[in-house]
């Protein structure tokens, strides 16, 4: 196991012999029915106020094209994953190494010492935990079938989208769709954290990381629609879990990454607040190593479809 490296948003697993390759993948033959098809375009990408995070390379805001696209409007479930694993027996790399970080405020009491990561002590190494594990071998994820699939290292996603016929979305077609035509926003609906003194994703509340009032009504994962979709209708871009795309991570201002191994993800988690870590924003970005598996971080899934504009 590697030592902590990453942000205190999401500890990289360092699960030594990671799978992660560089094949690409064909991206087209899978069926994108039910998911949001996006004619694409020239659009604004980037974030350079005072919010942003210099050394995440956010900015500068920058025009970027993109050809039409497609991507699904939530991450992929525990249930669409469970699906995977039934049709192809994959096992994922938390699974094959025995471990992976689950947040240390959703073990129980009279969990059983472990092994944490000085530089984020709420993220506890925890034998056992894995996708259908989320919080170790006490636990399951009966009732919570629609949440998001977690534990899953970028290795993980790609051989779903391998199975799926697709592919993970690059960063610019994900910010492109989280902020559905929005130009310069913070959020998928606006600048407004909670516009009309309504919750629009799901965020610590309260004091981090000793109390979560819950306010949003979620300690943990929420569904995968849950809340309203943005103009594209997407679901939590925001919040919930960090998603996984496909480009590697290179800050602009200079990489920590020499090797240039880590992947981006993009939006933040249910462990957000704004006291430490205010990355759940449409520009807001993180660079993870690959063979990383957290409780916080899955992804959803595109793929390219023909241009249907000019007519």
């Amino acid at each position: 196991m590697s030592e902590f490296s990453g942000s205190c948003c999401a500890p990289e697993g360092g699960h030594g012999g990671s799978t992660a390759t560089e094949e690409p993948l064909a991206g087209d033959s899978g069926s994108t029915e039910g998911m949001a098809l996006l004619d694409g375009g020239e659009f604004l990408m980037g974030c350079e106020d005072s919010r942003a995070y210099p050394d995440d390379g956010e900015g500068p805001v920058r025009r970027v094209t993109l050809d039409p696209f497609a991507i699904s409007t939530t991450a992929v479930s525990n249930a669409e994953f469970a699906e995977f694993v039934r049709v192809t027996g994959y096992r994922t790399e938390a699974e094959r190494f025995g471990w992976s970080f689950v947040f240390g405020g959703l073990l129980p009491d009279d969990f059983p010492p472990t092994q944490g990561v000085a530089a984020a002590p709420w993220w506890r190494v925890v034998e056992g935990s894995d996708w259908s594990r989320p919080e170790g071998p006490q636990s399951d994820i009966e009732g919570r079938e629609h949440h998001p699939a977690v534990h899953v290292t970028w290795a993980d996603a790609r051989a779903y989208c391998q199975w799926a016929g697709l592919r993970l979305p690059t960063e610019a077609e994900w910010e492109y769709a989280a902020r559905a035509g929005l130009r310069g926003c913070a959020f998928p609906w606006g600048d407004e954290l909670e516009p009309d003194g309504r919750h629009r994703m799901n965020v610590w509340q309260g004091e981090f990381p000793q109390r979560n009032t819950r306010a949003d009504g979620w300690y943990g994962t929420c569904p995968v629609n849950e809340f309203p979709p943005n103009e594209f209708g997407l679901y939590n871009t925001t919040g919930n879990v960090w998603e996984w795309c496909q480009d590697r991570f290179v800050a602009s201002r200079g990489s920590h990454d020499p090797a240039q191994q880590r992947r981006v993800a993009k939006g933040g988690s249910y462990l957000c607040h704004d006291s430490y870590c205010l990355r759940y924003r449409v520009s807001a970005r993180q660079g993870i190593t690959p063979d990383s598996s957290t409780g916080n971080t899955g992804f959803r899934v595109a793929g390219s479809v023909e241009s249907n504009r000019g007519g």
